[in-house]
């Protein structure tokens, strides 16, 4: 089983546009929905919901793939789930290529291994996190936003839904395709991968998404023919020892880590853009095929995870879930994996509440509903987050001023308030006075 079967694409399945030309020209949008429908008209594994429109009007689509699809939100949380984000950068187009082609041969594959795959894993896809940015081949959205940094605040409409859709799916793992340029000699690999580094991800998540990137994906790439690496770090050319970091922290604006920190297995993959072997520079068919390829290759590493790890990804991430209404622990609002957090970046002894007034509760009041962060309103129209929750520890980094990306500037409650009988407990935005 692989996430691109050999046999899967026949005369008569569906092709895209980069595949009809052979990777001379990326997938128009056109050309995506016409494949899209082709491939939801022509079998049950598949569903397309709109989960949003651009600035501009183009939709945002998710996709859920399964034997059969599932249904409702609940189908996916009742087994082990993949979100996979396609193209967030739209001048990084290969990620988008992969995850296309990955839709339409998991769709059709015949062999008994992905229908049983299909079977206990629901895989979801949004094929082009950012349309406006593919339709003009820039970074950002329609208004220069890069969607990759809103992943806390949710000011762009990209970002609220995939929010949304992390929020009422919960999928076990996140998987975020990516480009980068690459700098010689340092900085070359074919494709490069990393976990969320963030210090408020649940230690067995963050021991499963570094099994996924140095287990599964990293040799997945080499056996296909693909050099790789790690996101982020420069390498000597002659040691391969680490030279310096230049990307890759712990901000938890970045999906990767705000996936890790909500509980999933976070992962972020990039593939060289530069064409630096003469050939690619001669023919760019040659570049564009060599960095879907490589796409597809993670993937593949992506699929086998998912098979055999399937008990340990859902301990994890159910345990992750859990942990907060424990409410013990710290909180981190600095730091990495690989950097220690300072002792102004702990919350050694984290409030038990943070109190937001009528004004400032109306400002963030959307994007914690689409987090999924729950919430009391209080009489004098505000509302109190509790830290006892499934998000105990997003809630300060969205409330506490010394977070480095926080909404709001709440007040923190070291004694909270009596909660009679529930009365007046919201979650996802559905709160009452």
């Amino acid at each position: 089983m692989t996430a691109a079967p050999a046999g899967a694409a026949g005369s008569h399945t569906p092709r895209t546009g980069f595949e009809t030309s052979n990777g001379a020209r990326w997938t128009s949008q056109s050309e995506e929905q016409t494949f899209l429908a082709a491939v939801d008209r022509a079998t049950p594994r598949v569903r397309i919901d709109r989960i949003g429109t651009t600035g501009q009007g183009r939709p945002l689509q998710l996709v859920r793939i399964g034997a059969p699809a599932p249904r409702r939100p609940a189908d996916v949380r009742r087994g082990n789930s993949v979100l996979l984000i396609c193209t967030q950068h739209g001048d990084e187009p290969s990620g988008r290529e992969a995850c296309l082609a990955t839709i339409r041969n998991l769709a059709y594959a015949r062999d008994r291994a992905t229908r049983r795959f299909l079977e206990r894993t629901s895989v979801m896809v949004v094929p082009t996190a950012n349309p406006d940015g593919r339709a003009a081949d820039t970074r950002g959205n329609a208004e220069g936003k890069d969607i990759n940094r809103d992943h806390l605040a949710l000011q762009t409409v990209e970002a609220r839904a995939v929010a949304a859709v992390i929020r009422d799916y919960r999928p076990d793992s996140v998987y975020d395709l990516h480009e980068y340029d690459a700098t010689v000699p340092y900085y070359t690999k074919d494709l490069l991968s990393l976990w969320p580094r963030n210090l408020n991800t649940a230690d067995a998540v963050h021991r499963e998404a570094g099994v996924l990137s140095k287990e599964f994906v990293e040799p997945a790439v080499r056996e296909a023919g693909f050099s790789t690496g790690v996101y982020g770090i420069w390498t000597d050319p002659q040691t391969g020892e680490p030279v310096k970091q230049v990307a890759g922290d712990g901000q938890e604006r970045i999906l990767r880590n705000t996936a890790g920190v909500k509980g999933s297995v976070g992962l972020l993959v990039e593939t060289r853009i530069d064409p630096l072997p003469a050939a690619e520079k001669a023919d760019p068919a040659l570049n564009n095929r060599r960095r879907v390829d490589s796409q597809l290759a993670a993937l593949k590493g992506m699929v086998t995870f998912l098979d055999r790890h399937r008990q340990r990804i859902e301990a994890a991430t159910t345990a992750a879930r859990r942990a907060g209404y424990a409410d013990r622990g710290p909180v981190y609002l600095g730091g990495a994996d690989n950097t220690p957090p300072t002792d102004a970046q702990t919350l050694s002894d984290p409030p038990c509440a943070y109190r937001l007034d009528a004004e400032q509760f109306a400002l963030v009041k959307e994007a914690l509903a689409l987090h999924g962060v729950e919430w009391w309103r209080d009489p004098a129209g505000g509302a109190i987050v509790p830290l006892r929750q499934s998000l105990r520890r997003l809630v300060p980094l969205l409330l506490d001023e010394r977070a480095g990306y926080h909404l709001a500037t709440a007040t923190p409650l070291d004694v909270c308030p009596r909660m009679m009988g529930g009365k007046g407990q919201g979650k996802y935005g559905r709160a009452e006075g």
